[in-house]
């Protein structure tokens, strides 16, 4: 059905969750949330779909999406983790898994075109106007999206520190907040 293999199906199947799981996120806190049970989701289903793409692709432009796709899904969930970044790990979680969302939109709305219906395509040619502009949509909705995101994102930062401003200098000057130690105790 629809010229896919087992494999392929596996690949589709896989990933499809990570769709639902995004839009979910998406429309609710305006970013995707690692730490978040549609957060796990999307981080398995991404993850199946970028690793079986190495093995269902036939364009070599499959296998960079994969690559990048892998890259931007640790590094946007792996960013909070890390001690240094501070403030700007949001920033890079954001724009990481936004980038994400677009890698896994391309290929699903190229495929789909593709593929349905059944026998009879909706796009037989690369370069169908239908093709690109729905491909171009999605540049759109990204750059859009996420400019949207980031102006959201500054503002919550700003209105946060402005909530802490009434707390400014009532600790000694010497006093240094260790997490490590806090967090063994």
């Amino acid at each position: 059905m629809f010229g896919i293999s087992p494999l392929g199906w596996v690949h589709t199947l896989g990933s499809l969750p990570a769709i639902p799981a995004a839009a979910y996120m998406l429309a609710g806190r305006g970013r995707i949330v690692p730490r978040s049970g549609a957060g796990l989701v999307y981080f398995f289903s991404m993850l199946v779909g970028a690793v079986t793409v190495f093995l269902v692709a036939h364009q070599p432009v499959s296998y960079v999406i994969g690559i990048a796709t892998l890259l931007l899904l640790l590094a946007g969930y792996g960013v909070g983790s890390l001690p240094g970044p501070g403030r700007a790990a949001s920033y890079v979680e954001t724009i990481c898994l936004s980038l994400t969302v677009f890698l896994l939109m391309v290929p699903t709305v190229t495929e789909t075109l593709r593929r349905v219906p059944d026998g009879h395509p909706l796009v037989t040619d690369p370069k169908s106007p239908l093709l690109l502009g729905a491909q171009a949509a999605l540049l759109v909705v990204l750059i859009v999206g996420l400019t949207a995101q980031l102006v959201d994102l500054r503002k919550r930062t700003k209105a946060a520190a402005n909530k802490m401003q009434p707390f400014r200098g009532r600790l000694p000057a010497d006093f240094k907040f260790d997490r490590d130690e806090s967090n063994s105790r």
